[in-house]
């Protein structure tokens, strides 16, 4: 079994894959893309999901307002 990832190897992985003029501004969003993608897969493990049909009804309601 692999052993778990800290936050903080997950950042230092992160930055030594970023290109060395990488801004704080680039950090910051790849660190949030992450965030969304480990809480994505999370959702999807705990059966949070939706059905395409359901999704493209929430959507639908969402772009009427």
């Amino acid at each position: 079994m692999a052993e778990a990832v800290t936050a903080k190897q997950e950042v230092e992985q992160l930055l030594q894959h970023l290109p060395d003029d990488s801004t704080l501004e680039d950090i910051q969003y790849h660190l949030y893309v992450l965030e969304k993608i480990k809480r994505g897969r999370a959702d999807v493990a705990a059966g949070r999901v939706y059905t395409d049909a359901e999704a493209r009804q929430r959507l639908n309601r969402w772009l009427q307002r």
